[in-house]
């Protein structure tokens, strides 16, 4: 049975990865992925890993001889375009630095949320200001969930990581904000 199971694969146009030196698969990367290595590297990865996250999302191509020469002709530019890259970050990195968000929400009296304050919600306040971070790249180190400043830690890249202030203030109700009308008597 096992052979017509290889013989299954081989008719449906599954091909068989190129083995790397440790019984892995070789793989280019395209992009830097993060905990694996940067753009333009060749590295060597479980099967599953690259058949499953590496090749689908376009990470990754297999580590032929004639892509690696390719990769060697075109290093200087990909370096390039990489210090270009790191230059954007750090400068949107000092940016945050300088910038404090502020994020109302619902408390008590005691200064304790009905909810929390996450990623998420530091996300849209920096989409507010026209700085477009995701919520994956805002570091917690646990819940917001009493009023107050934060000191919140965005990794931007692997080598690229800023702190943001975050106030949580109460959010202002219709009431508490408008004039109380002025009479005649």
């Amino acid at each position: 049975m096992a052979n017509t199971t290889s013989r299954q694969r081989q008719s449906k146009g599954f091909k068989r990865l190129p083995k790397g030196k440790h019984g892995g698969v070789e793989l280019l990367l395209i992009h830097s992925v993060d905990h694996l290595g940067r753009q333009g590297e060749v590295v060597e990865v479980k099967a599953g890993f690259a058949n499953n996250y590496l090749l689908p999302q376009g990470l990754a191509t297999i580590a032929t001889d004639h892509h690696k020469r390719m990769v060697d002709k075109h290093k200087s530019k990909l370096i390039e375009i990489e210090k270009a890259r790191l230059s954007d970050l750090q400068e949107l990195a000092d940016q945050l630095a300088k910038l404090s968000v502020t994020i109302e929400a619902n408390a008590n009296n005691d200064g304790h949320l009905y909810g929390s304050v996450g990623a998420n919600d530091i996300s849209s306040a920096l989409k507010q200001l026209e700085y477009n971070v995701l919520p994956e790249l805002i570091k917690l180190e646990g819940v917001m969930k009493e009023l107050g400043l934060y000191t919140v830690k965005v990794q931007l890249h692997q080598d690229v990581q800023t702190e943001l202030k975050v106030w949580v203030v109460p959010t202002v109700s219709d009431e508490d904000s408008s004039e109380k009308p002025v009479t005649k008597k």
